[in-house]
């Protein structure tokens, strides 16, 4: 007998092994689920803060989720209360399922699972239930399997993405961001337990609904937790009193447009970080919304902003409201709409003229009625002003002096210079004509903040970016650093609409023909952007000027960026700095590109006698006859005055002298004109 008691321990010991065996065979060849569950695709913020999210599957919220984005006080409490012994099992806790067996049959009712948190993401992945026996079982062979291939923390992930929170929310963040409108970084103790207790009746607990159920189970966790010592007795109480929340709130859509820009471009990507400042993009979103409440039904609003030295875009509306329900047609985005841009883009018309020789800021101009052939340009209020400086003309946007100078420049020039600002206007025909310096030609509203970021940047072209990843591109000159200066330096001069701050924004408006578009852009020496108000289906708003609706919003724009503005800076060294006076002779009047060989048809002119001429001295003196010009007049004999204060067009001139000599005539605005005599 005594020799049989070694061979039955060394089977019983080979039976272990081979049942230890036949078990870890059996855990190995596990099923494993696909652990990848689809999660929304989320837009983020520069900061990480949450823009958008999109549902998954059956329209459920279910938002990726981490150890370490959520508060260690909730992860602490959910061991506490659910697997106290959650690092120490193999997956399942035979200790746990022992005192839930024995305290069922010493209260005759169920007082605590036996599931570990490790069986509860099983069952999660699976969707399977719990009463069954084979459901059970699977549960447990997956959790001992999971345990083999994945940490602890893992496996926590899982939980904290998986969990259900009642209705279609699965996650953590998804609950923390329905329930509590925040990330579940930062979460109150009674909150933390809320979310510990949720889980189990998903449905039956929501707060929203079954308010007492609710309170009922989370005050429960709150007493467990507090007999282990994770809370004090003063959180206790104070959790204890916090009132549950009582409706969802609805996900973050903000900057909705660039979101789905974002996803459409890359839909394969599970995140997008954008250059968007999420509290400054939900700021200019109500604004948006509470500005068209006084404009009419169909009236629509956008507004984009961006860091000019580094071309990021900081907020991006592309409607009053995203929804498609309204006569607004929210869902259009018309910050990517090719519309006429109006008056805007006359800064880069003179900002190129500058650059070509054609003018400088105190040249004058003429702004008189003038015609292309057919084409006859108008100002606005139908008004013509005579001869006014370069820089009133921009300042006051006039029409025909702008139509002047890109007849000088070419509108083919004027497209190269939109094209290396990095903008693609669209135009109507095949060809570029002198009405494109008046709005003739389709630009977003993108585009136009793009080109005021390269002017406000000193000439160089802003490369506009939102993603997060992109880095600004090689840019190239759109004016030199000159002109851009001279240019922000008018813009900066123009009075601000009635009621704004006088803080020298460099702005302008625009509004295209027919009233159908109204613009404001405008820069200071860190931010640009731009507003654009019309109606998104290209009807007319009669009566709708820039200056008077949309500049007063870029205005308030800019204070909601910043309550100061950054100024421009000083003119670089090459800067022309002279006054009218002092400027070279062909930079006084703008006379066109022949100006120094051809004369003006109205100038003045000295008729007779012809210059050359041989005349005979009669004792009666010489008559010179002149045409033009301002009275009166002065006539000076080899460069003496011989006859002041000249109102008439003919006067004898008795002092000449004989032999050579070079009469000169100068009128009230300076013209001169002169002839080379002799006389016998």
């Amino acid at each position: 007998m005594r020799r049989l008691l070694p061979f039955a321990a060394v089977a019983l010991l080979l039976a272990t092994a081979a049942a230890r065996d036949g078990f870890d065979r059996w855990v190995d060849r596990t099923f494993l689920p696909d652990l990848l569950a689809d999660t929304s695709v989320e837009v983020r913020d520069r900061h990480g803060d949450l823009l958008r999210a999109y549902t998954v599957e059956d329209g459920l919220w279910r938002l990726g989720a981490s150890v370490e984005q959520v508060d260690p006080a909730f992860v602490d409490m959910l061991l506490n209360y659910e697997d106290k012994r959650f690092f120490e099992h193999v997956g399942v806790d035979p200790w746990a399922i022992l005192r839930a067996a024995w305290q069922a049959v010493g209260q005759g009712e169920v007082v605590s699972g036996g599931s570990t948190l490790t069986m509860q993401v099983a069952r999660l992945l699976e969707n399977s239930g719990t009463g069954v026996w084979q459901g059970k079982l699977r549960q447990v062979r997956l959790a001992l399997a999971l345990e083999r291939q994945l940490s602890k923390r893992d496996i926590l992930n899982l939980y904290l993405t998986h969990a259900p929170y009642g209705g279609n929310l699965e996650g953590i963040r998804a609950a923390t961001l329905v329930w509590f409108s925040k990330e579940p970084n930062r979460l109150t103790p009674a909150q933390a337990a809320l979310l510990v207790a949720l889980p189990q009746s998903p449905n039956a607990r929501r707060p929203d609904r079954f308010p007492s159920i609710a309170s009922a189970a989370r005050d429960r966790v709150l007493l467990r937790v507090a007999a282990a010592g994770v809370l004090s007795d003063g959180d206790v109480e104070a959790a204890l009193s916090e009132p549950l929340p009582r409706k969802r709130y609805v996900f973050p859509v903000s900057s909705p447009h660039l979101a789905d820009r974002a996803v459409e471009a890359l839909p394969d990507a599970q995140g997008h970080d954008l250059t968007i400042d999420r509290h400054l993009q939900s700021r200019l979103q109500t604004l948006a919304h509470h500005t068209v409440q006084g404009l009419g039904r169909k009236l629509s609003i956008a507004i984009v902003v961006a860091d000019h030295e580094g071309g990021e875009t900081l907020a991006s509306i592309g409607s009053a409201g995203f929804s498609g329900e309204d006569q607004r047609q929210g869902f259009v985005d018309m910050t990517q709409a090719k519309r006429s841009p109006g008056s805007t883009l006359k800064p880069l018309i003179y900002g190129l003229s500058f650059d070509q020789g054609l003018v400088h800021p105190e040249t004058m101009i003429r702004d008189a009625p003038v015609r292309f052939g057919t084409y006859a340009p108008q100002n606005f209020d139908g008004q013509f002003r005579g001869d006014l400086r370069v820089s009133e003309a921009l300042a006051l946007s006039l029409n025909i002096p702008v139509v002047l100078l890109t007849e000088e420049l070419g509108p083919a020039n004027l497209m190269a210079g939109l094209r290396r600002a990095g903008t693609a206007p669209k135009l109507a025909g095949g060809k570029a004509g002198l009405a494109v310096a008046l709005g003739g030609v389709g630009m977003t509203l993108e585009e136009l903040v793009q080109l005021y970021g390269g002017i406000a940047r000193g000439g160089d072209a802003m490369d506009l970016h939102w993603r997060l990843s992109e880095s600004s591109v090689e840019s190239h000159e759109v004016m030199s650093r000159s002109a851009a200066w001279h240019v922000g330096h008018i813009l900066s001069g123009i009075a601000p609409p009635a009621g704004a701050p006088r803080n020298r924004l460099a702005y302008k408006t625009g509004t295209s023909y027919g009233h159908r578009d109204t613009w404001a852009i405008g820069f200071d020496g860190r931010h640009v952007a731009g507003v654009w108000i019309g109606r998104p289906d290209g009807t007319p708003v009669p009566g709708a000027f820039g200056a008077e609706i949309a500049a007063p919003i870029l205005f308030d724009v800019f204070q909601y960026i910043k309550p100061q503005l950054e100024p421009l800076g000083p003119p670089p060294p090459e800067a022309i700095l002279l006054s009218n006076a002092q400027l070279p002779e062909p930079l006084r009047q703008f006379r066109g590109r022949y100006a120094v060989f051809k004369a003006p048809s109205n100038r003045l002119t000295l008729t007779f006698p012809p210059d050359g001429a041989r005349l005979a001295d009669t004792g009666e003196g010489i008559t010179v006859k002149l045409k033009n010009g301002a009275h009166p007049f002065t006539v000076l004999a080899n460069g003496v005055p011989i006859a002041m204060g000249v109102r008439r067009d003919e006067v004898a001139l008795p002092d000449v002298g004989k032999g050579a000599s070079t009469v000169t005539v100068i009128d009230a605005a300076g013209q001169s004109d002169r002839v080379e005599i002799w006389v016998d």
